[in-house]
């Protein structure tokens, strides 16, 4: 692996749904993360922003451009890759039955190397929810134990779709401190967020993402000085011509509009392989 690179860098990257006409969920768009830093990925539904992070997870492949995610490959460095990432998609879908305990158990043996399942729990506050089954854990629960799922290798890079969509203050807090705990031991992040006081108060850099294409990029107080106005969603505004927070983007679709999904799958695939004795 090359310790050199960034953590992600991305060029000319396109994906094309089959239609008629067909449909360019990204359109030409190029990225670059630093390693250490936590990176952030705004826009509405149906920008690209999922489509992005999908295909940066390894989870869907380009129609066109180039990808490297810590100085690898997907084509060809795959097994390494999944060692070294950790990914909480929007929507996981985990086993119903199994317990809280058993499924960080079952996720952390998937890792050469990681934390231990409890501290894990303990990280995103569920570690009295070890005996409970995931069937019976509230909604918010279910996002949390994602995240703990995500983090408890340890990894050098982590993907957070939405992490705090559907939680209570608290818990987004929770959530808050746990990223910068990442990035204080040197990992990256790459957040993908509706929450502009989470934006600006957890990445160092970002970019605007609409129509499949970066429309502007820097660091929180840069695109706010640059644009003259009071936040985040004020910049959107002079960008778009409407606030990311209104309601009247597709909220009906969490995911990218053009593309088909399943999450079950996805997070099955997100996973490392399993290790050989």
């Amino acid at each position: 692996m090359n310790s050199l690179a960034p953590a992600i860098r991305v060029c000319d990257l396109v994906k094309r749904y089959p239609g008629r006409p067909p449909v360019e969920a990204v359109r030409g768009l190029s990225l670059e993360v630093r390693r250490g830093e936590c990176f952030g990925l705004l826009g509405p539904n149906g920008a690209g922003k999922t489509t992005t992070i999908e295909i940066l997870e390894g989870l869907l492949p380009p129609t066109s451009g180039s990808v490297e995610v810590l100085g690898l490959r997907w084509e060809t460095d795959e097994r390494q890759l999944r060692e070294q990432i950790g990914v909480s998609l929007q929507e996981t879908r985990l086993s119903e039955k199994l317990t809280v305990g058993e499924t960080i158990r079952l996720f952390r043996s998937f890792y050469a190397a990681g934390i231990d399942p409890t501290e894990a729990l303990e990280m995103v506050g569920l570690a009295a929810k070890t005996q409970a089954r995931v069937g019976s854990i509230s909604g918010g629960e279910r996002q949390r134990l994602a995240v703990a799922t995500a983090i408890v290798g340890w990894p050098e890079l982590l993907f957070l779709d939405e992490p705090t969509t559907g939680l209570d203050p608290h818990s987004r807090r929770q959530i808050w401190d746990l990223v910068e705990r990442c990035r204080a031991c040197g990992h990256t992040v790459l957040l993908t967020t509706h929450f502009m006081d989470e934006a600006e108060r957890l990445c160092d850099r970002l970019a605007i993402v609409d129509a499949g294409q970066i429309i502007a990029a820097g660091t929180p107080a840069e695109l706010i000085t640059a644009f003259g106005v009071a936040d985040l969603d004020d910049v959107f505004l002079k960008l778009a011509g409407r606030r990311l927070t209104d309601t009247d983007w597709t909220d009906k679709d969490k995911h990218d509009k053009h593309a088909p999904h399943d999450n079950q799958t996805k997070a099955t695939n997100a996973m490392p392989r399993e290790r050989s004795p």
